[in-house]
């Protein structure tokens, strides 16, 4: 079949359409670009690139210095034995969880857990039960919860789970659970602990060592500045020869990766990004100082954060019954403010959201944030006076 002229139109080229605002998308902050990274996304982006360097196992080339980053910055960075690079927080987690336990073992996750660690674990062909959180409007998640499901399962199987999750911070409300407490626990029961980090690695600091965490998982394109996909996965050495098995047949191949880790344009940015990711991550607490002001300068217009208060993570999740209340006589709907914004310049609150939605903080700087503040008390102004 040959695609006519107005088919092919339809591609090329495409612009971004909200690349100038000031952006608040929770999935977006943390994996804008540096210009070092851009730059390099022009450099290496061709599909061959780095594998032109490449003698038969990709995270052992030397120049450009892959080996030097993947098996030695990378691992001090996350304080962990060893470390890869992946294609992503989800598959991390599918790398695990899959060379760790048996098709029909028992895992445990968070029940705020992100869906794509559900999907991973019934990937594998796994069972989950999960730990509960304490609901609206803290929804911590029960720490006590991992002993309690862990006793359950070893009374109704007769073994323990083959291992447990937590998600640091959860991707709904920002919550930081007490992870150290959480692996002690699973400890006692020789469960070994994987922390989810898509949305802490990278933005602040992390020590796998001191959370007591086997495993660690980090997103690249949500978290580190870099083009996506791409994640990384730090191990403890004690499951490194699990998790990085080697191919009976291809010697030098590691299954769970299918022989090869991430290639080109994405590794490639992230190490253009490596010096500023370290850098931003000892600024940290600027960050948090940030999102409790802003939290507090929308809960002074009856737009209330829930989750730990005060809050220690730069996603926040709101209930706005001023502006679901809007939205019920507004012209446009529960599209109204996303349209405001968007006038404003003023992008990541889902088109529709106006009772629950989630932002991010992070990297936008409090002036930014000022402005940000500043136009929803203009948006409830404008409305109120309207009816």
């Amino acid at each position: 079949m040959v695609l006519d002229d107005a088919a092919l139109k339809k591609f090329g080229f495409i612009p971004r359409k909200a690349k100038d605002a000031i952006n608040i998308d929770p999935l977006q902050t943390g994996g804008k670009l540096t210009e070092e990274a851009s730059r390099a996304l022009l450099e290496w982006g061709d599909g061959y690139s780095v594998c032109d360097y490449c003698d038969g196992v990709l995270d052992l080339i030397k120049k450009p210095p892959i080996e030097e980053f993947v098996h030695s910055a990378l691992p001090e960075f996350l304080n962990t034995d060893v470390a890869r690079i992946t294609h992503g927080a989800r598959e991390s987690k599918f790398t695990v969880m899959h060379s760790m336990a048996k098709e029909g073992d028992y895992i445990v996750l968070d029940e705020l857990a992100h869906y794509s660690s559900f999907v991973a674990a019934q990937r594998a062909g796994l069972n989950i039960r999960t730990v509960p959180h304490s609901g609206n409007p803290e929804y911590k998640t029960d720490v006590d919860g991992y002993a309690t499901v862990i006793d359950d399962l070893i009374r109704e199987t007769g073994k323990a789970p083959a291992l447990a999750q937590v998600t640091y911070p959860d991707g709904n409300y920002g919550n930081l659970a007490d992870v150290k407490r959480i692996s002690n626990l699973c400890h006692r029961y020789d469960v070994p602990l994987m922390v989810n980090g898509a949305y802490s690695v990278g933005r602040m600091p992390i020590d796998a060592k001191k959370l007591g965490a086997d495993f660690i998982v980090g997103s690249g394109h949500k978290s580190m500045a870099s083009s996506g996909p791409i994640g990384v996965l730090g191990v403890k050495e004690e499951y490194a020869g699990i998790v990085f098995r080697k191919s009976p047949t291809h010697k030098n191949k590691e299954v769970e990766f299918l022989g090869c880790t991430v290639r080109g344009a994405p590794v490639m940015t992230m190490m253009a990004s490596f010096p500023h990711v370290v850098e931003r991550t000892n600024r940290w607490y600027d960050e948090v100082a940030d999102a409790r002001w802003f939290s507090s300068r929308l809960e002074d217009l009856g737009i209330m954060q829930m989750g730990d208060k005060p809050h220690n993570h730069d996603l926040m999740f709101f209930e706005a019954p001023v502006l679901y209340e809007i939205s019920q006589a507004a012209k446009k709907g529960r599209y109204f403010l996303y349209k405001e914004m968007k006038q404003r310049k003023i992008h990541g609150i889902k088109s529709g959201l106006t009772k629950y939605f989630k932002l991010s903080t992070f990297q936008v700087g409090r002036e930014n944030l000022k402005y940000i503040a500043d136009s929803f008390e203009e948006i409830i102004d404008k409305y109120q006076k309207m009816g």
